[in-house]
């Protein structure tokens, strides 16, 4: 008997075929690709990852869900059971020897830590393909200038090029959700087009600008506007935050950090 979705966990299963012909189709997995998969579940996805890759790593937290996926699957998956945010990816990029591909249904109440804990360790890893609550992804992707451009489009645009590639309906999944799903596709900048100098220093700058949307830039970043020439930016001090275009807050950081950290009065 299939093991119960578990509300504590976000679970809520692939079941729809067509769904998943869909994304394997997107991720198009090869022979000896150094795949990891975040939250097999029933292996919706598993059994078409492994068909095309051959091998597969998985990070299961659920122990209910481990042995069957054992069971079924054999030597060609290799369990990880702990919670992904415990995982140290870096460590496993390098011993399944990088660069890796990420493929997850990723539980919506933990979606956003998960993006922000493989960050760090992007310059390992191919691409990334993730189901997300359809909202999320709309965030991840949306430009200046747009009401759903925040600060998770932000950081991950200054690491990534993403794209939405369809939405999934509720019904796809047991428990339906309440909300659309969506596939997105994450792959990494090069090395040398990243720009950014310290992303904490950048989580730090967007974090103030959307602190409160609705105002001016001059009153959110008024504790770095000293350290920051907003005019070689293109940037207005009475532009709001959704306005300025990723370029400028990555470019605002590495002018905070160059100058100092500010002080706070």
């Amino acid at each position: 008997m299939a093991a119960a979705p578990k509300k504590r966990f976000g679970q809520n299963f692939l079941h729809d075929a067509g769904v998943v012909r869909r994304i394997i189709h997107a991720v198009r997995p090869q022979a000896n690709d150094r795949i990891v998969e975040i939250g097999p579940g029933r292996g919706a996805l598993t059994q078409g990852l492994i068909e095309g890759a051959g091998h597969l790593t998985a990070i299961e937290l659920d122990r209910d869900l481990v042995e069957p996926l054992a069971q079924r699957f054999g030597d060609r998956l290799r369990l990880i059971s702990q919670d992904v945010l415990t995982v140290d990816f870096r460590s496993l990029a390098l011993e399944l020897g990088a660069p890796i591909r990420i493929v997850g249904n990723l539980p919506y109440n933990i979606s956003s830590p998960i993006l922000f804990h493989l960050l760090p360790c992007a310059d390992l890893i191919r691409d990334q393909t993730f189901m997300l609550q359809k909202e999320v992804v709309d965030r991840m992707v949306a430009s200046e200038g747009s009401k759903t451009y925040g600060r998770l489009s932000v950081m991950l645009q200054a690491r990534y090029v993403m794209e939405r590639l369809f939405v999934v309906p509720p019904g796809a999944f047991t428990p339906a959700p309440a909300v659309d799903s969506a596939i997105v596709a994450m792959y990494p900048l090069a090395r040398e087009e990243v720009r950014v100098k310290n992303w904490a220093m950048l989580e730090a700058v967007v974090t103030a600008a959307f602190a409160t949307r609705r105002k001016m830039l001059r009153n959110t970043l008024s504790d770095y506007l000293s350290r920051i020439d907003l005019s070689a930016l293109g940037v207005r001090e009475t532009d709001r935050a959704e306005d300025v275009p990723v370029s400028a807050y990555v470019e605002m950081a590495n002018q905070v950090l160059a100058r100092g950290r500010p002080q706070k009065g």
